[in-house]
């Protein structure tokens, strides 16, 4: 009689034991849960370990900040010194609130999810290392401004008590909006055939797509592919240098992003022959290529607060300065 196969029984054995192990070994039942389904004073204790660890992080404390890390963290590739230093800078510079929380018993080792509990176009879901049965995540966002970045701490039961084992620092929004919210925009954008606006906000949407490195939107994937289909489109609609049909040949070189204390926005490089120190005469040229511009490039005027423009009059170049004009327009 030729011999059963066992391997598959065996197989199925050895995971049924593994989960055994998991949820045997902590008297929670494996889970999540989301900001209020958090158990009050489990809830308290957390908050009041993330207030002990910002006050490190604001106050450059790296050896108190250090001190509530995991060993793994501290002694791995993680540069501490650095995220200390950066993160208390954005601590320092705006108040942040916490967005969401969340408890987690992982039922599986080593990987494990926590799927969006919640509906809309902000919803997302987090891929994580289960570094250790129970674990804390908290996401922070600055209380003002359009440019915000999001402070991620997650914290691991480990044998030697609760540590944290991830902190990271992302973009969250820009121009006050997420990348799902920035990727309906665009599409709204593009097809009204506002190439130049669909682009750039793409490239912010590509931007803040990972808030953090466990965090992903559901759209993920056809924001990505999305993205590849307005940069093909961009160039063959947009095509650069841009000669513009004006007696002083002013040449329009591309369109890039500019950042200011309000969002992102477009800013228009493009040479002159007029001598830029002429002020008042390349204002004036600067008015007919804006005329000519909007044809060239629509919506280059639409759905932005700012339009940025510098002006020169010979090419940037990497090892020689070159000098530049800047003028601005701001709509309503």
């Amino acid at each position: 009689m030729k011999p059963k196969n066992t391997y598959p029984l065996q197989l199925t054995v050895l995971v049924m034991a593994l989960l055994f192990v998991l949820q045997s070994c902590g008297n929670e039942i494996p889970g999540s849960w989301k900001n209020d389904e958090i158990k009050t004073g489990k809830r308290d204790d957390f908050h009041k370990l993330n207030e002990q660890l910002f006050k490190a992080l604001k106050n450059k404390d790296i050896v108190e900040a250090k001190s509530m890390m995991s060993k793994e963290l501290v002694e791995g590739t993680y540069s501490t010194s650095r995220a200390v230093d950066l993160i208390g800078n954005y601590l320092t510079d705006n108040k942040y609130n916490l967005l969401d929380e969340y408890y987690v018993v992982n039922k599986y080792k080593d990987f494990d999810t926590i799927k969006a509990k919640n509906t809309g176009v902000n919803s997302y879901d987090l891929y994580y290392p289960a570094t250790a049965r129970e674990m804390y995540f908290a996401f922070y966002v600055p209380e003002s401004g359009n440019n915000r970045y999001i402070i991620t701490t997650v914290y691991a039961k480990y044998s030697y008590g609760w540590k944290v084992s991830t902190l990271e620092v992302s973009p969250y929004t820009v121009n006050g909006k997420t990348a799902p919210e920035l990727f309906k925009l665009a599409k709204e954008q593009f097809d009204k055939k506002y190439i130049i606006n669909a682009r750039n906000n793409m490239a912010l949407a590509v931007t803040c797509l990972k808030p953090t490195s466990i965090w992903q939107y559901p759209e993920e994937g056809e924001i990505i592919d999305f993205n590849g289909k307005v940069i093909t489109e961009a160039k063959e609609k947009c095509k650069f240098p841009i000669m513009i049909n004006l007696p002083t040949r002013p040449m329009v070189l591309q369109v890039y992003t500019k950042e200011n204390a309000e969002g992102t926005f477009p800013m228009v490089y493009y040479m002159t022959h007029i001598n830029i120190k002429d002020t008042n005469e390349v204002k004036q040229e600067n008015i007919q290529i804006k005329k000519i511009l909007s044809k060239a490039l629509p919506g280059i005027d639409k759905d932005n607060k700012y339009v940025y423009y510098e002006a020169f009059n010979r090419f940037p170049n990497s090892s020689v300065s070159v000098d530049r004009f800047y003028m601005v327009d701001k709509f309503k």
